[in-house]
């Protein structure tokens, strides 16, 4: 009797959840928003099922975290996923409920691409997913939720089709940014091939470098997502109606064309790369020779000078009127006829 009585308690104390900040909430029922500020009637009208009740978390704490579970008996695997974080996407079913992860990531505005330009930044979005109920958590990422929210609001169908509609919409949204973030990274890579490519393009690695970098974390933060995607679209979940499996496999047929993107951005870009490395390279050869040249001539006159600093007394020219004019002749045609070889070698 003390444990139940002690549950309740604990109960009515994750009632006042919403009083935190970073916490929104609201109860739809009959195609509508109820005007309601109870948040207690509304989770337990939505249990009864009238309706569902979708709550939003922005970085909640632990304690927050524990509070939500108990209310709304989430396993505790998936409120410890979003304490600690998990960087992958990913789709767990608990009895009739759903979790599921979704990596996120936003393409940063930058007005020239250097080395230490930072392309892409990640997030995550958390759905929680049951019959009478939805539950969004953002980590990181960049605050979008209200105006998904405030455009499901917009149209009553959404409304009517249940809480697997918000998860298809986090889906949409995210996979939407995902092809934003494709093409203006293929602007950035058409700017580079370009620099690289050039007549006198740029022998700099570490753009096409920094660039293939961020492509990698891109690749990392939407590949994942194809595997929950084809869950959803082929396995009956008691959260999600038979008729909704089509919007889920029109979204895998989104993800899949910005795969084909990255992977042909990744192709370009080692084909940058290998042209840069090449550049580079050749640009080094280049420097080697003319470096190579120079010693070569200076090594007349070093030669010449050398012997005749010896000082021995039997000597050619040593002690003629002319004798220095005619050495400092010598080393200069030396040094004519070594440059004038390297000249026809095309090593100057």
């Amino acid at each position: 009797m003390a444990s139940s009585s002690h549950a309740r308690a604990a109960r009515q104390n994750a009632y006042q959840l919403t009083e935190r900040p970073g916490v929104s909430w609201a109860w739809y029922a009959d195609g509508r928003r109820q005007p309601t500020d109870d948040f207690r009637h509304a989770v337990e009208s939505a249990r009864s099922d009238a309706g569902y009740v979708w709550l939003g978390l922005r970085d909640p704490s632990e304690e927050l975290m524990d509070d939500v579970a108990m209310l709304f008996e989430l396993h505790e695997l998936a409120s410890e996923d979003v304490i600690e974080g998990h960087k992958r996407s990913k789709l767990e079913a608990f009895d009739d409920s759903l979790f599921m992860v979704i990596s996120t990531v936003d393409y940063v505005e930058h007005d020239k691409l250097t080395e230490t330009s930072e392309i892409v930044s990640t997030g995550e979005i958390m759905v929680f997913l049951g019959s009478w109920y939805v539950i969004t958590v953002r980590k990181g990422g960049r605050p979008q939720m209200r105006n998904l929210r405030r455009g499901f609001e917009s149209d009553r169908a959404e409304m009517e089709m249940g809480p697997w509609r918000v998860l298809y919409r986090v889906l949409d949204l995210v996979i939407d940014d995902f092809a934003e973030t494709g093409r203006e990274m293929e602007t950035d890579v058409g700017e580079v091939e370009a620099a690289v490519f050039a007549k006198d393009g740029t022998h700099e690695i570490e753009r096409p470098y920094q660039l293939k970098r961020e492509l990698i974390e891109f690749k990392r933060t939407v590949h994942p997502l194809q595997a929950p995607l084809t869950v959803l679209q082929t396995r009956p979940f008691p959260a999600i109606p038979e008729d909704a499996r089509a919007y889920f496999r029109e979204l895998g047929d989104h993800l899949l064309a910005t795969r084909e993107s990255i992977a042909s951005l990744d192709e370009v870009l080692t084909s940058v790369l290998s042209a840069a490395l090449t550049r580079t390279s050749v640009a080094d050869n280049q420097d080697m020779r003319k470096i190579s040249a120079a010693v070569a001539m200076l090594a007349v006159p070093t030669l010449i000078g050398a012997i005749y600093g010896m000082n021995f007394d039997n000597m050619p020219e040593l002690h003629t009127k002319y004798g220095y004019f005619v050495v400092l002749g010598v080393m200069a045609t030396g040094m004519l006829l070594v440059w004038l070889y390297f000249r026809r070698r095309r090593w100057l």
